[in-house]
C-alpha cells in the first residue's frame, strides 16, 4: 500500500522488546504487589489476632487477681467475724491491708448479702445500688467462684462473686457474698491500647459503645455491625479502612452480652502499598529504559551483518556481482556471511562462463546472419560477372548487368558499413528523401528474385512524401522487409507497399500474399537472432531494422488483424 510506513527490522526488535519488558514487568508488579498485599494484610490480622490474644491474657490476669484476693479474703477468719457484724467500717478496717494490695487493680470490693442487697462498699467512688443483681445470677454456681461483665446503672463492669462460707452445725453457711471488680471505662481500655502493641478498642453492648479508645463517630459506627466472633473483617468508615475483629463479653451466666471490638487502621498498610507502587513504576521505568538500551545495543550488534548483507543483495541485483561482505567469527551470520560470498563467487563465476559462451554464440549466428544476407547479393555478382566473361552481350545488356553488379556491391558495401555502425553506435547524416525513391531502390534490389518467383510488387501512395532520414540505413529496412516477404512465397504472390500521410507523419504498409507469421512467434519477432519459421538466416534483420525505425523517431510493428499473408507497419515522422 502506497504510503504505508514499514517499520526496520531494528524497530520491530525494540518494539517487541519493549511490549515483552512492560508485559513481564507489569505481571512481575501485579504478582509482587498482591503478594505484598496478602503479606501485609496477613501481618496486620497476626498484629489483631496478637492483640486479641493479649487482651485475653491480660484479662484473665485481671480476673484471676480479683480471684485471688477475693479468695483469700473469704478465707480469712478476721474478715469473717467482720462480715457477721455488717458494719461497714468494721469490715472496712478488717479488710484494709488486702483493699491496699489491690487497690490498684479493682476499682470496686463490695460485701453483700446472699440475696445481693449490699452491705458494705470498699471501693471505688461507683453507684452501683443497694442491690447488686449479679450477685442472684451468680448465686447458680455457689459455692463455686464466678466472674464475668455486668451492665448495671449503664456501665459495664467486670466482676467476680466469691460466696464466704462459715461452719455451723448443719455444714457449712453461706454468710455473706463479696464481690470484686472494676468498671470498663476510658481508663481501662487506654491501658489495653498500651498493653496490647496500639490496637483500639471498643467495648459494645446493646448495639452502643460503653467504652472506646476510638473517636465517638468511629464508634458509634463501628458499634451496630454485627461482627462473627473470632472473625476478621474489613471495614470502610468515612473513606478509610479498617481491620476489625469481635470477642464476646459474656455476663455471670456464660451469656453474651456485647462485643469487644479489636481495630487497626488499615492507612499504614496503605501507605506502604502506595509507596511500593510508587517504587514499581520508578523500577518499571529503569527496567523498560534500560532494557531498551540494551535491547537496541544488542540488536545493532546483531543487524548490522544483516544490514551488510542487506546492502550487498541489493548490489548483487544491480548485477555488481564483485560485491564481498566481511566474515566474522563462527556463528550462525559469519556462516551466512561466507555463504553469502560463495554465493557471489559463483555467480560470479557462473555470469563470466555465460558471457563467455553468449560471445561465442552471438559471434556464431552473427557470421551466419552475415553470410546469408551476403549471399544473395554476392550470387548477383558472381552471376553477372560469369555471364560477362562468358557471353558475348550488346552495350545494353553489359551496362544492365554492371548496373546490377554495382548494385549488389554497393548492397554489400552498406550492410557491411551498417553493421560496423551500430556496433560503435555511428550516426549517418541524415538528408531530406523522397520515401518512393528510397523504396525503389529496396524494389531493384531485389528485381532477380522478383523474376525468378514470379512476384509482383506494387507501389502506391504520394510520389512527393520527403522525409529526413539516413538513406542507406532506411533502404536498408525496406530491402529487409522484402526480403523476408519473398522469403515467404518461394512460388509465386504479390507484395503491396502503400504510403498514407496521417498529419505529421506517414504510415508505410509492406504486405504479402503468403502464409503469414506464426502466432508463437510474434513476441519475439524484433528480437536479435528470431528465426523461428524461416529457412535461411538467423534474424537480424529485423532486429536491425527496428533499431532504424526507432532511431529515425518512428515505430514498426506486426498488423495482428491482416487476413491473409503478413503486413508490417512502419511510422515516420515527417
Amino acid at each position: 500500500m502506497a504510503g504505508f510506513y514499514r517499520p526496520s527490522l531494528l524497530w520491530k526488535i525494540l518494539l517487541s522488546t519493549s511490549v515483552a519488558i512492560t508485559v513481564l514487568l507489569a505481571l512481575t508488579g501485579w504478582f509482587v504487589q498482591d503478594q505484598m498485599l496478602g503479606s501485609m494484610s496477613q501481618a496486620l490480622e497476626d498484629e489483631m489476632r496478637v492483640s486479641s490474644q493479649a487482651y485475653e491474657s491480660l484479662w484473665r490476669s485481671r480476673a484471676a487477681l480479683l480471684s485471688s484476693v477475693s479468695l483469700v479474703l473469704s478465707s480469712m477468719s478476721d474478715v469473717r467475724a467482720a462480715f457477721r457484724t455488717r458494719d461497714q467500717a468494721t469490715i472496712r478496717d478488717t479488710a484494709g491491708e488486702m483493699w491496699t494490695r489491690i487497690s490498684q487493680s479493682a476499682g470496686l470490693f463490695l460485701v453483700t448479702d446472699p440475696q445481693g442487697s449490699l452491705i458494705a462498699s470498699l471501693g471505688g467512688a461507683y453507684d452501683m445500688g443497694n442491690e447488686i443483681p449479679a450477685v442472684r445470677e451468680a448465686a447458680r454456681n455457689f459455692p463455686a467462684q464466678t466472674r464475668g461483665f455486668v451492665l448495671q446503672g449503664g456501665r459495664l463492669y467486670q466482676m467476680v462473686v466469691t460466696p464466704v462460707y462459715v461452719d455451723s452445725g448443719r455444714g457449712p453457711g453461706l454468710l455473706n457474698v463479696l464481690v470484686a471488680g472494676f468498671a470498663v471505662d476510658q481508663n481501662v481500655t487506654e491501658d489495653l491500647k498500651a498493653h496490647t502493641g496500639g490496637s483500639d478498642f471498643v467495648f459494645v453492648v446493646n448495639g452502643r459503645p460503653v467504652a472506646s479508645t476510638l473517636a465517638t463517630n468511629l464508634s458509634s459506627t463501628l458499634a451496630p455491625i454485627a461482627i462473627t466472633a473470632g472473625g476478621l473483617r474489613r471495614q470502610r468508615i468515612d473513606n478509610k479502612d479498617y481491620a476489625v475483629i469481635a470477642s464476646e463479653l459474656r455476663d455471670m451466666l456464660g451469656n453474651p452480652i456485647g462485643q469487644l471490638l479489636i481495630v487497626r487502621p488499615f492507612e499504614a498498610v496503605q501507605h506502604n502499598i502506595a509507596k511500593l507502587e510508587r517504587n514499581l513504576i520508578l523500577t518499571w521505568i529503569a527496567a523498560v529504559l534500560g532494557g531498551l538500551a540494551l535491547s537496541y545495543w544488542l540488536a545493532r550488534r546483531v543487524l548490522e551483518p544483516i544490514q551488510q548483507l542487506d546492502r550487498a543483495a541489493a548490489q548483487i541485483a544491480e548485477q555488481n556481482y564483485g560485491t564481498r561482505v566481511a566474515a566474522q567469527g563462527q556463528d550462525e551470520l559469519g556462516r551466512l556471511a561466507r555463504t553469502f560470498n560463495a554465493m557471489c563467487q559463483s555467480i560470479q563465476d557462473a555470469r563470466q562462463e555465460l558471457i563467455r559462451r553468449e560471445r561465442i554464440a552471438t559471434i556464431g549466428r552473427l557470421s551466419s546472419s552475415i553470410v546469408h544476407d551476403l549471399r544473395n547479393p554476392l550470387a548477383s555478382i558472381y552471376g553477372g560477372s560469369e555471364l560477362l566473361m562468358d557471353g558475348d552481350w550488346n552495350t545494353a545488356q553489359v551496362k544492365r548487368l554492371a548496373t546490377n553488379i554495382y548494385r549488389s556491391s554497393r548492397a554489400v558495401k552498406d550492410m557491411l558499413q551498417e553493421l560496423v555502425d551500430v556496433s560503435r553506435g555511428r550516426i549517418q547524416p541524415v538528408e531530406a528523401c523522397l520515401l518512393k525513391e528510397v523504396i525503389a531502390v529496396a524494389v531493384d534490389a531485389h528485381a532477380a528474385g522478383v523474376d525468378a518467383q514470379g512476384v509482383t510488387i506494387r507501389t502506391s501512395g504520394p510520389e512527393d512524401v520527403e522525409l529526413p532520414l539516413e538513406r542507406a540505413r532506411m533502404e536498408r529496412v525496406f530491402v529487409n522487409l522484402i526480403g523476408n516477404a519473398l522469403e515467404a512465397m518461394p512460388h509465386g504472390g504479390a507484395i503491396d507497399i502503400q504510403i498514407k500521410p496521417e498529419g505529421e507523419t506517414v504510415l508505410v504498409t509492406v504486405s504479402d500474399t503468403g502464409p503469414g507469421i506464426p502466432a508463437e512467434i510474434r513476441p519475439t519477432l524484433f528480437q536479435p537472432f528470431a528465426n523461428s519459421g524461416k529457412k535461411n538466416g538467423l534474424g537480424l534483420g529485423l532486429a536491425l531494422s527496428r533499431q532504424t525505425v526507432l532511431d529515425h523517431g518512428g515505430d514498426i510493428w506486426v498488423d495482428d488483424g491482416f487476413p491473409r499473408g503478413a503486413r508490417f507497419c512502419l511510422r515516420l515522422p515527417l
